[in-house]
């Protein structure tokens, strides 16, 4: 069966994805790799990506290109989202990547980022979603929101320039957060997303990227991080609420033990369970599904599914 591969270079993390075509045009993961690289690190107040940021992110696409290779992967596709296109030198990066992993870096649009986003939990939870599907992609620069209806249709679709590193850099000044700190995340993150549509009646939220799991793993002690034990979970508001309050009061060290942290996300980690609370009130609801297949898996049906452009 032919292989392919995706990956993901986002504000915060890069993820790989290679995987199989069934004949029937499903597809079925083979190698699935996530590092943390913080491409976006400083990009809020600078709007450029720094020499520590790229560096880090461009060797692990360089392996990542490499491993994907090595596993029989006919082609490669390779987004990338909130810090490359915030950021001034972008260019320099997309050029330094096709130079060192062979790979050309398509910066995608936030709108294009949220239907990929879609198309991945449409086809894991329409099933059995009583009415329209909720998405919700938290990233570290960007969250996205994306109303569908069980046809598969998008509705609504918006990305928000909030997200898990963005908020820390620009509002948390101590460790670990403060009252005000925290007070002036939340205030933020409810005017921003005052200009949310009410959801359609029934409505199933279902929260994807790695801010949404890691949250789930640390309420369960998902240790090490099992992605079957992750996928198709379920985040009531009240067990939200008390492990915000948690994660908030905790020194980054403690935080960084916790079972079912990557350490290297646990200084964002605050930011970004605040950033999925305030979501889920702002959407009038009492929880929140979780998906660990995200825009990767969504980019993998865009650029190699049936019918799919190999460009």
């Amino acid at each position: 069966m032919p292989r392919f591969a995706t990956i993901d270079v986002g504000t915060n993390s890069v993820l790989l994805l290679v995987a199989e075509r069934t004949p029937e045009g499903r597809f079925t993961p083979v190698r699935e790799r996530a590092e943390i690289t913080r491409l976006g690190r400083g990009v809020d107040a600078t709007r450029r990506l720094s020499p520590e940021g790229m560096e880090a992110t461009l060797s692990v696409l360089e392996s990542f290109a490499r491993e994907a290779r090595e596993l029989g992967a006919e082609a490669i596709a390779v987004s990338a989202t909130s810090a490359a296109r915030d950021a001034e030198n972008g260019a320099e990066f997309m050029a330094a990547a096709k130079a060192r992993a062979g790979v050309t870096v398509e910066i995608i649009s936030g709108q294009l980022e949220a239907q990929l986003s879609f198309a991945a939990v449409h086809a894991d939870f329409a099933a059995e979603a009583a009415g329209p599907l909720l998405v919700l992609d938290i990233g570290g620069g960007s969250t996205e929101f994306i109303y569908g209806n069980p046809a598969g249709h998008v509705d609504f679709r918006h990305s928000f320039d909030v997200g898990s590193v963005r908020l820390t850099e620009r509002f948390v000044r101590s460790d670990p957060m403060t009252p005000e700190d925290r007070a002036r995340v939340e205030a933020h993150l409810r005017d921003t997303f005052r200009a949310l549509p009410p959801p359609p009646p029934g409505a199933m939220l279902v929260g994807v990227a790695g801010t949404v799991t890691t949250v789930y793993a640390v309420r369960h002690a998902i240790d090490p991080y099992d992605a079957e034990a992750v996928h198709g979970g379920t985040l009531s508001l009240g067990e939200l609420s008390a492990l915000v309050d948690r994660l908030c009061r905790m020194p980054l060290e403690e935080r960084r033990a916790l079972p079912g942290m990557q350490p290297k996300r646990a200084d964002v980690i605050p930011a970004g369970a605040l950033i999925l609370l305030e979501s889920v009130r702002a959407l009038g609801l009492e929880e929140c599904r979780v998906s660990d297949r995200g825009l990767r898996w969504g980019l993998l049906a865009h650029r190699f599914g049936a019918g799919a452009s190999r460009s």
